[in-house]
């Protein structure tokens, strides 16, 4: 398949020149300091307590030049508009439903093939990396999209840490199984845990992150506090939530969309918008925050990312490997 170059970013893509300035109005008088100023700091600062309800200002978020261009969707469009099924199968549910979800303490399971396995505590996982604010674009398989502001660590530097050794040929990632705290666990919607997976390839490129915040701000519980996968050139569902299970397989993992309705949704979940859905078109794309009445705008290749990420498939056949 044909990979397209990137176009230049159209007005048509982002919101109002009013949000942006206004979001780094609320960086300034937040507290957050940029990177020019205290140089890279530490992700544990502002990371204590059950921070995903709070709104807890992030410390020492340094800026990149990742998203220059774009700007972000409101704070209320990334907070109240979510997919989380664990809690609701509606957009409003997450926020509605997950306020009380405890992520302190948290731990993360990792096995496989890697020289450190075992079960860590968060602030382990986490500790001494550098937090650095990228803005991407999210594109969701349901053909809306959105502009976020993520704050987190490039992934690769987190599995370095557990050593995968040659024969980890994939990531499997499992979100939080507590049907008591995720009421939509309760319902067989989903296979539960949810699982999600990469190439190891895809996970330690460097566009891949582990996001702990928005906005500068802690990530909030909907949003899949403490710690989710941000795969900016896949659909949103391939950015796994509340993750508690990160596992070294040699194996591709099966992948809860891909077991509910293997012929909808595949492995890879690439953003093609020459391969649509079965019910319905992926080549064009619903803003969220552009208002009721504004036009579709044109689903780019690799959400845009296909200079970065198309030498990964190279070779691939993009239509059967969806």
């Amino acid at each position: 398949m044909l990979i397209r170059r990137t176009p230049d970013i159209r007005p048509s893509e982002i919101t109002g020149e009013t949000v942006y300035l206004n979001r780094r109005r609320f960086l300034s008088t937040a507290g957050v300091v940029t990177a020019g100023l205290i140089g890279q700091g530490s992700v544990m600062a502002g990371l204590t307590g059950d921070a995903g309800a709070t709104g807890q200002v992030l410390e020492g978020v340094r800026q990149s030049a990742f998203g220059a261009g774009l700007t972000p969707n409101s704070w209320e469009d990334i907070t109240t508009y979510n997919n989380f099924y664990e809690f609701g199968t509606g957009k409003s549910d997450p926020v509605e439903n997950a306020q009380a979800f405890r992520t302190r303490p948290w731990q993360v399971e990792v096995t496989g093939y890697c020289d450190k396995p075992g079960t860590y505590a968060y602030e382990d996982v986490i500790r001494d990396a550098a937090l650095e604010e990228r803005i991407y674009r999210l594109r969701c398989v349901e053909a809306w999209s959105m502009v976020i502001p993520w704050v987190g660590i490039p992934l690769a530097d987190i599995l370095k840490r557990f050593e995968p050794n040659s024969n980890a040929k994939y990531v499997r990632f499992r979100t939080l199984f507590d049907p008591e705290q995720m009421p939509g666990q309760r319902r067989r919607v989903l296979d539960w845990p949810y699982v999600e997976g990469l190439t190891i390839a895809e996970a330690m490129h460097p566009l891949a992150i582990m996001a702990v915040g928005v906005y500068g701000r802690v990530l909030p519980n909907q949003n899949g506090a403490p710690m989710r996968l941000v795969v900016p050139w896949k659909y949103g569902f391939k950015s796994i939530k509340s993750i508690n299970q990160i596992e070294f397989t040699d194996r591709q993992p099966r992948t809860s969309w891909e077991m509910a309705a293997p012929q909808e949704y595949g492995f890879y979940a690439n953003v093609n918008p020459e391969v649509d859905h079965p019910r319905w078109s992926q080549a064009r794309e619903r803003a969220i925050g552009a208002g009721l009445f504004a036009p579709k705008q044109e689903t780019l290749m690799f959400n845009g990312y296909a200079d970065q990420v198309g030498h990964l498939y190279q070779g691939l056949d993009l239509r059967r490997n969806y």
